[in-house]
């Protein structure tokens, strides 16, 4: 077998100071840049087969961009469209290149960003990427960090909101996968770990967030280009003192210490490194979906949330006018929701996409379900779809699990055993490579 070949290439792609920042509706500017934003481009190649995988430091982005960006690699590159991940941290203080799961609610996306900085310098830190490969071998370290906390607290009204639930769900596995060429010369790392980038709150400055400053110091402690890769992060938030899931700045570098502390541990235990293997699959993968509702039904949820202010009446309303037009146009009813799933297999680590904000469970459940490997999901590659919630979760109200259910604007939702029918369809994939 041929020798893994790997190139890495990193871009500044922070956006002109004045433009909308993402992830808390569409009245917050940046006034200021606190740290660049970065993409960072992974190239693989190995026998024939070519594998791209981008993180990008911004929120989210909308399926459409992210397939044309990939269609432009693909077609440049020669690498199959199928074989590119674009996977975003989802900090909250980057430009619009997602625009919310509604545009009318989030607002348009900065299409003037996306093709002055955000594409050109993805298309220029890929082609850097190729062109750098090399023969590499891989360590592998895997430890724990309390960075994240799930974040439905349940309160006295039995309602879930945005704060800190201790004793809920999380992931503190933290790993970090080291490349070095064979002169043992550090080349790249990835760090993974499932937690939302939402340390400084609603502010006006521009950052990537507590993971900026981990990231940051694994790079100049390995003097390796370094990209953070976000895991399940729907139900997760960063562990603030102020007990909540968004603060400031002074939050951002509070936390950030205590990812770039337990980012060092893990990777100072990395001793081995080793000649690995690339395997690459990419399927359809379908989640069962739930009879859509009748126009009364439908009617009758539009009357009561019209007039609300909340973001939950704005998502029923919108789910109301999703079923009304689909009904007028006559379009058919879906028996299921039919998804592209990408898996990258390096040895025994196995990386696998997911275009949702997935619970922090469903990544455990999944990794738990494939003996002898470990699973790292992605959450938000190829595009934001939004969140993707287990079905216990639904028996609180919470902003997820309403954003679960009525957001995008679909006309039909999950049902309610969807976490197992896409865990199903997902470790199924995993036994095909």
């Amino acid at each position: 077998m041929d020798k893994l070949r790997m190139g890495a290439a990193q871009e500044i792609i922070t956006p002109k100071v004045g433009g909308h920042l993402a992830g808390y509706g569409n009245s917050i500017f940046s006034t200021c840049v606190n740290d660049d934003l970065t993409v960072s481009a992974y190239y693989f190649e190995q026998g024939g087969q070519k594998a791209l995988m981008i993180s990008a430091c911004v929120c989210a982005v909308r399926v459409w961009l992210s397939r044309h960006i990939r269609e432009r690699i693909a077609k440049e590159h020669n690498i199959p469209i199928d074989h590119i991940t674009i996977s975003c941290i989802h900090t909250h203080s980057g430009p619009a290149t997602c625009g919310g799961y509604f545009e009318e609610w989030e607002g348009e996306i900065d299409r003037e960003y996306c093709e002055s900085i955000f594409i050109p310098q993805i298309l220029k830190a890929t082609a850097r990427a190729i062109e750098t490969a090399v023969p590499v071998r891989m360590g592998v370290g895997i430890g724990q960090s309390q960075v994240g906390v799930n974040r439905q607290e349940l309160r006295l009204d039995n309602v879930e909101y945005l704060g800190q639930k201790p004793w809920g769900p999380y992931d503190p596995r933290m790993t970090v996968l080291a490349f070095r060429d064979e002169n043992d010369k550090p080349i790249a790392n990835i760090v993974h770990y499932g937690c939302h980038n939402t340390a400084a709150g609603q502010n006006t400055e521009i950052t990537r967030d507590w993971s900026g400053v981990m990231v940051d110091a694994l790079a100049e402690h390995s003097g390796a280009i370094t990209a953070f890769f976000n895991g399940p992060e729907g139900d997760v938030g960063p562990r603030l003192s102020n007990g909540q899931t968004t603060g400031d700045l002074s939050h951002v570098y509070e936390l950030g210490a205590v990812a770039a502390r337990d980012v060092l541990a893990v990777y100072d235990t990395i001793t081995e490194y080793k000649a690995v293997d690339l395997k690459i699959h990419a399927k359809e993968i379908r989640i069962p979906m739930r009879a859509r509702l009748t126009r009364d039904e439908a009617q009758l949820l539009y009357e009561q949330n019209k007039d609300g202010k909340t973001s939950g009446d704005r998502v029923r309303t919108r789910r109301a006018l999703a079923v009304l037009d689909a009904i007028e146009k006559g379009v058919p009813e879906k028996s299921e929701d039919v998804i592209k799933q990408r898996v990258l297999a390096l040895g025994d680590q196995i990386f696998v996409d997911f275009p949702f904000e997935l619970f922090s469970e469903i990544g455990m459940r999944i990794d738990q379900a494939v003996p002898n490997k470990h699973v790292m999901s992605l959450a938000l590659t190829d595009g934001g779809r939004g969140y993707f919630a287990t079905e216990s979760s639904l028996v609180y109200r919470s902003y997820e699990t309403m954003m679960y259910r009525f957001s995008g604007g679909k006309d039909q939702e999950y049902v309610l055993h969807a976490d197992h029918a896409l865990i199903l369809e997902t470790v199924r994939h995993m036994e095909e490579i």
